[in-house]
């Protein structure tokens, strides 16, 4: 079902932003919405409000995130080993400054939409970040559980544990985390054959949530056109802009759901007709299924397995397994889709 949603938001705490949505919507508050809590959190990003930030250089949300995660990746060993047995290097540290597509140091960009919509031409910027999906496949299948999704709703990667293998972006639908090669815990194992870097995408800014702030393109947007709170206050908040503005929903049902909504006053699928999928530069085609469905156990597994007990002893089989498996679990999506 199609839904739109409009809020003025505040930007002092969780609690005014969860409030803001709660009086249009009238649903109950919890007591705090922030990391440490067990309520999931959501996000709206409004294409009706949303303008691209014409006026600067960078868009604002894409100017804060870098700045907030100029300090994250530590320095690329020189040289980096090449992996085997593919030997690709992936080193986005000398471009950094790149901002129109995602990578190891961008972690949201805005795409530029020019539609027409009954004979009518219209412009729609659309800020492109991880969907941080309900269910992600991509916290399922990674093999050393450097993939999670918090009870807040927030699907982090932990640097300090990735092995920069990219299973996680293989069964992303929007190919979303970015591999920077040269750094992280492989190069302590078993460099050249034992991984390739470290994947890299929007945490949803998780250490501001913890802390009580919001992510930083929230706090900054000068159109309000980012909206956080509890999932159900923005779902009941969406219906309400459905109703206003008669528009569109993106991120409710793709890959089973999403923990951000995408507002827009046209159509998706003619948004998605000025989207040609590059690498960094996902599509929003509405046909997304949820991945690996049938694999959800495997989380519980690997989310149980010693980390470090698999890096030194065995990990390299671990990994074949899980590529067996996930190429196993394809091959059976295939088969029923």
């Amino acid at each position: 079902m199609n839904q739109q949603y409009k809020s003025k938001i505040s930007r002092r705490s969780f609690l005014q932003v969860t409030a803001g949505a709660a009086l249009l919507s009238g649903v109950s508050l919890p007591k705090s919405a922030n990391a440490a809590g067990g309520e999931r959190l959501s996000t709206i990003i409004d294409l009706s409000l949303c303008d691209g930030c014409v006026d600067r250089k960078i868009p604002a949300c894409v100017s804060v995130c870098k700045e907030i995660n100029k300090d994250k990746i530590p320095p690329i060993v020189d040289p980096i080993p090449e992996p085997w047995p593919r030997k690709t290097i992936e080193d986005w540290s000398k471009k950094q400054e790149v901002f129109d597509r995602l990578t190891p140091y961008n972690f949201i960009y805005v795409h530029k939409a020019e539609v027409t919509v009954a004979g009518r031409k219209k412009i729609i910027y659309v800020p492109r970040r991880c969907m941080h999906c309900d269910n992600p496949a991509c916290a399922t299948i990674c093999p050393f559980s450097a993939n999670h999704k918090f009870k807040n709703g927030a699907v982090v990667i932990n640097q300090n544990q990735c092995f920069g293998g990219a299973k996680c972006k293989d069964v992303c639908p929007w190919e979303i985390p970015q591999r920077q090669s040269g750094v992280g815990i492989y190069l302590n194992v078993l460099p050249g054959f034992m991984g390739n870097g470290v994947m890299y995408k929007c945490d949803l800014c998780f250490d501001r949530l913890k802390e009580g702030k919001l992510p930083g393109c929230v706090e900054v947007c000068p159109r309000e056109a980012l909206l956080i709170g509890t999932k159900k206050a923005i779902e009941k908040v969406a219906i309400e802009r459905a109703r206003r503005i008669n528009g569109f929903v993106y991120g409710d049902l793709q890959n089973g759901g999403t923990s951000t909504l995408y507002i827009s006053p046209v159509p998706f699928e003619e948004i998605n007709k000025t989207m040609t999928r590059k690498p960094g530069q996902p599509d929003m085609k509405l046909d997304v299924p949820r991945r690996m469905a049938g694999t959800d156990f495997l989380g519980k597994a690997v989310l149980a397995a010693p980390v470090l007990g698999l890096a030194v002893a065995g990990a390299a089989g671990a990994w074949n397994w899980f590529s067996r498996r996930k190429e196993e679990v394809k091959k059976k999506e295939g088969k029923n889709g």
